[in-house]
């Protein structure tokens, strides 16, 4: 039987529930890290949610207008758990849910969703400043649901993931995850930094989240950061060196820490 995202994140949860696995910060410099467990908990309220309180069948699908963020990632793996195909770029029929910050609520409620789930994007989880009417407003729902969400019995050869015009099966997104695990020779211990601008989209971690899934096939934990403001290189660098970062991919800045520097 040929793994599926889901069955992968499985595995690497249960194989160490307290080991980091995102490390976050925002423009300002906050940081927030999540080890494997507290990511799940997110991972299963939001399933939960989404079957409990929208109804989600296996092979709807799920618009994400979000950037890369640790409640995204969350938001990707609730997909997968459930059944659902992520949708990463606009165009086509419209979704059963969208999902979007701030910045993108006035478009999603314009794309003809049945659900529409706003998120601060609080690196705390925080909730929502203002809710527009017919919004859900994501961090304050989810809390609402169950920690624990049972196995979904997710077939690898069903889509998982819609971008870039085209859709790719669960099978072919743990796929191209493993081809980065080999091209940029992942371990556990090593720790990818993914270097992006504020507002970027969830594709900036590869048009099939490869990733994500290389992190989750290989144990290796993410730190998501936005790139170092004018004049701050040295104390970018000195944060990356601190947090034990070893790969570098993204808006590469220029240093000298041995970072391996990658691309897709």
């Amino acid at each position: 039987m040929s793994d599926s995202p889901a069955r992968l994140w499985r595995a690497l949860v249960s194989a160490d529930p307290s080991r980091p696995f995102v490390t976050a910060y925002d423009d300002l410099g906050d940081r927030i890290e999540l080890s494997r467990a507290t990511l799940d908990n997110w991972v299963s309220k939001t399933s939960n949610m989404l079957v409990d309180g929208f109804g989600t069948q296996p092979g709807d699908r799920i618009a994400l207008s979000l950037p890369p963020h640790w409640q995204s990632l969350a938001w990707a793996l609730s997909c997968w758990s459930v059944g659902a195909r992520a949708v990463l770029t606009g165009g086509g029929d419209a979704p059963e849910v969208a999902v979007a910050g701030p910045d993108q609520l006035a478009a999603a409620l314009d794309g003809g969703a049945e659900e529409v789930v706003g998120t601060s994007l609080d690196p705390l989880g925080l909730p929502l400043r203002e809710v527009p009417p017919m919004v859900t407003d994501y961090t304050v729902e989810v809390r609402g649901h169950g920690d624990h969400f049972p196995a979904y019995p997710v077939d690898a050869a069903e889509p998982a993931l819609e971008s870039a015009d085209r859709v790719l099966s669960g099978a072919e997104v743990v796929a191209a995850g493993r081809d980065l695990v080999k091209a940029w020779d992942l371990g556990e211990r090593d720790r990818i930094a993914v270097v992006v601008a504020p507002g970027a989209p969830l594709a900036a971690l590869g048009s099939d989240l490869a990733v994500l899934t290389a992190a989750i096939d290989s144990g290796t934990p993410l730190v998501l950061t936005p790139p170092p403001r004018e004049g701050g290189l040295q104390a970018f660098l000195d944060r990356m060196g601190s947090e034990g970062v070893t790969v570098l991919f993204g808006d590469e800045p220029e240093g000298g820490l041995p970072f391996r520097r990658v691309s897709l």
